[in-house]
């Protein structure tokens, strides 16, 4: 039975990340009497670089026993596409891990799996999480997501097409009617894809929180109900298509078969004007020597208030009984501060605790130059509502089928109000 219900979720970080890959075995048992932890974290190194997500746990492992000789950590990395899979597997096996890095986790907190934070954390540790994101890692209130880093979109442009274009390279559109002025005159400029909207990837619920926020509405209400179909996101997605689509400002691919990674490469090539990225967007441009800006997304009444947010997220499980051990090496992870800057660095991703993000702030060096626009935006996040059980399943309705919305005969309110039913359905069914 808790494979049945385990397997019907897949992992959700928005962006590039989304390809399918084959997990990696993993175990092992103590061979010298040692207390040893097994670590499960999520290996993307390939589809991002910034060297192996493996190596840097091992790395930190290694310095977490110099402390701690009696506790020895075994890291299993599994790609990205097949971690919660294998996670759940493990766990029907009777061979969980301690620790997990994922970025779904509401059925193993609905079936008793998980510690919950405080069994793991001091009050003072817990409270270096900004609310906002912690609250984002609850589960019918209790929080057992501990998150490590985050994950944030916001908007770019190209300032050499906006200068082709006629337009100030330097001050980006304010609101919605501006972004269609801007991409009235890149059109006229002979750019290919004067706004990417890229609606098409196993990921667009990503993109489709962050256009309901900029059109005044969300994916859920502050209960935490779904709030899909609001007269809000029915506007933000009528004008998706009526304007912007409809208009031909969208480039030569329907948005709803556009994919995030081919629009990056894309605006690398310096054929994209305005789109909505994340911070591996701007390794793609800078590596291109293409000049970008990113600001905050332009929205229907000025700019947006929140933007997108993800989160990765560390679990402590209860199979093998390691609480105490547990909560020593969490309680390492994340007083070292420099363990989460480091990592957010290498794979240009956001620290979430205040310390690790003011360490983070304190360097100058180029990759926290170009993160630091992110950063600032961190406080203000909407965070995907990956603590809710039905989450997984309602993130693919809504990937799916977003893209129908803005076709030049996309129903939108009769979608929206699909999805949103089928929804509350899951979310009754929880």
């Amino acid at each position: 039975m808790r494979r049945r219900r385990f397997m019907g979720a897949t992992a959700g970080l928005t962006g590039v990340l989304g390809l399918t890959a084959t997990a990696t075995a993993c175990g092992g048992d103590p061979g010298d009497g040692d207390v040893v932890l097994k670590l499960v974290v999520t290996e993307f190194a390939d589809l991002v670089g910034g060297g192996s997500v493996e190596q840097f746990w091992n790395d930190v492992a290694a310095d977490f026993r110099e402390i701690n000789p009696h506790i020895r950590v075994e890291v299993s990395a599994i790609p990205y596409r097949s971690t919660y899979e294998e996670v759940a597997r493990m766990i029907d096996d009777g061979n969980a891990p301690d620790i997990a890095q994922l970025y779904m986790f509401a059925d193993f907190a609905r079936a008793g799996e998980l510690y919950d934070a405080n069994d793991l954390l001091t009050i003072p540790v817990l409270s270096d999480f900004p609310s906002s994101i912690a609250a984002a890692g609850e589960v019918r209130r209790v929080q057992y997501g501990m998150p490590f880093v985050a994950y944030l979109q916001t908007f770019f442009w190209n300032k050499a097409l906006f200068e082709d274009a006629g337009l100030d390279p330097d001050t980006p559109p304010r609101d919605l009617e501006e972004l269609l002025d801007a991409a009235q005159a890149l059109r006229r400029a002979g750019v290919e894809y004067p706004y990417g909207l890229a609606l098409g990837h196993d990921d667009a619920n990503g993109e489709a929180l962050m256009w309901m926020l900029a059109g005044g509405g969300s994916l859920t209400d502050p209960t935490g109900s779904y709030t899909i179909d609001s007269p809000a996101n029915v506007w933000t997605f009528t004008w998706l298509r009526d304007r912007l689509v409809g208009s031909g400002l969208t480039g030569p691919t329907a948005p709803g078969d556009t994919a995030r990674h081919d629009l990056y490469q894309a605006f690398a090539a310096g054929r994209v004007g305005m789109l909505t990225g994340d911070p591996f967007l701007t390794g793609f441009a800078e590596e291109s020597g293409v000049g970008y800006g990113t600001a905050a997304m332009p929205g229907r009444r000025g700019a947006s208030l929140s933007v997108m947010g993800d989160a990765s997220w560390l679990l402590g499980f209860r199979q093998r009984g390691n609480q105490e051990h547990i909560a020593t090496f969490l309680t390492y992870l994340f007083t070292e501060h420099h363990n989460v800057s480091t990592f957010a660095e290498r794979y240009r991703l956001l620290p979430v605790s205040t310390p690790a993000a003011q360490t983070m702030g304190e360097s100058d060096s180029p990759e926290n130059r170009r993160l630091r626009p992110f950063l600032d935006e961190l406080p203000a996040a909407t965070f995907l509502p990956a603590g809710k059980v039905s989450w997984a399943t309602v993130a693919r309705l809504i990937s799916d089928g977003i893209g129908e919305t803005v076709r030049p005969d996309g129903d939108v309110e009769g979608i929206l109000a699909r999805i949103q039913s089928d929804a509350d359905t899951l979310d009754r069914q929880a």
